[in-house]
């Protein structure tokens, strides 16, 4: 047997019943010869990881707009910490890796600049509905590889899709993709706590008492206790224990309540949803201006959908210094 054959022959030895193979997918769009060598899970893991929209993560804003430190996250390494998350747990209940780590690793790739505030503005002006789970999709389908799409496997794109709670009670066809989708919770509620400590939003303290002592003192508590609990409740489906997921519930509403609104955290963020929709005015009054790329899409898809791809791909420092180039008077100067 070759390496792949070899592969396939241990997932169905080992893996759970309730696991997705990797020789059951139920494929891709459009046929392509297979790998000699990576399973296609594996094979859709390497083509995110190494497509334009993934780079541009590392620039585009979690929960604070441009923070002055290197340590606070950015969608990039938020994406990480889900699928770090995400791989202990489908180890752990002896799921498919490969699978949880390509949708952990695209579930974000049509997040818009300055995180949620971009995505709200999109969703506004914009006549067709803006969701950054279902545009995560359609950068994968539709606008990488110059309009080709990255083809990947419909578990994958699933996955992605229903990630989001945004994307109403959808669940994920496979436990793979349900496990990222509450990994990606346990993960931006426990770093953006980190975040907000760092930014002196709340201190540790200030954490709901009742929370805190069932899930635990610190990030890396809280992680584990919520890992453990999932990895000994799930079976068919991916849950964790009442009073786990009660404390975990609790935690995001505090978080809700008093961080993602909080003045220090969201001060910028009117500024934000403007120029985004100052943008999106601009082009859509002289779609010519848009890049040649774009302008082509324009033959398939309606300028405004179009405007809002364009838009929703830029980090938060290129897009400023888009607003910049075309509102904002450079001075006149004779050498």
């Amino acid at each position: 047997m070759d390496c792949k054959e070899i592969r396939y022959a241990m997932e169905r030895e080992y893996f759970s019943p309730y696991a997705a193979l990797s020789e059951k997918t139920r494929g891709r769009r459009r046929p392509e010869e297979p790998c000699p060598i990576r399973t296609d899970y594996q094979r859709d893991r390497d083509r995110i990881i190494h497509c334009n929209s993934f780079r541009r993560l590392k620039h585009k804003t979690q929960v604070f707009l441009a923070p002055q430190g290197d340590h606070y996250r950015t969608r990039l390494t938020h994406t990480l910490e889900v699928s770090q998350i995400a791989r202990t747990i489908a180890r752990a209940l002896n799921l498919n890796e490969d699978l949880t780590e390509a949708i952990a690793m695209g579930h974000d790739l049509g997040h818009t600049p300055f995180g949620h505030a971009g995505e709200r503005a999109l969703n506004r002006v914009c006549p067709f509905p803006f969701y950054h789970h279902l545009q995560s999709v359609r950068v994968t389908d539709v606008l990488e590889r110059d309009g080709k799409g990255l083809n990947l496997t419909y578990e994958v794109r699933n996955g992605i899709v229903c990630h989001s709670s945004g994307g109403g009670k959808a669940q994920a066809v496979t436990l793979e993709g349900r496990i990222v989708r509450l990994s990606d919770k346990v993960a931006y509620i426990n770093h953006d706590i980190e975040d907000a400590e760092r930014a002196e939003v709340l201190n540790e303290r200030d954490l709901p008492f009742e929370a805190v002592y069932v899930l635990g003192r610190g990030k890396s508590q809280r992680i584990t206790t919520i890992i453990r609990s999932v990895v000994e409740n799930s079976g068919d489906d991916i849950r964790m224990a009442p009073e786990v997921q009660k404390a975990h519930n609790e935690l995001r509403n505090f978080m809700f309540e008093y961080v993602y609104t909080n003045p220090v955290a969201k001060g910028q963020e009117k500024k934000a949803e403007a120029l985004i929709e100052k943008l999106y005015e601009y082009y859509l009054k002289d779609p010519d201006k848009l890049p040649e790329f774009y302008r082509s899409l324009m033959e398939k898809f309606p300028k405004e959908r179009v405007i809002c791809d364009y838009i929703a791909g830029m980090t938060d420092q290129y897009a400023v210094s888009q607003y910049e180039s075309l509102f904002i008077p450079k001075f006149w100067s004779k050498e």
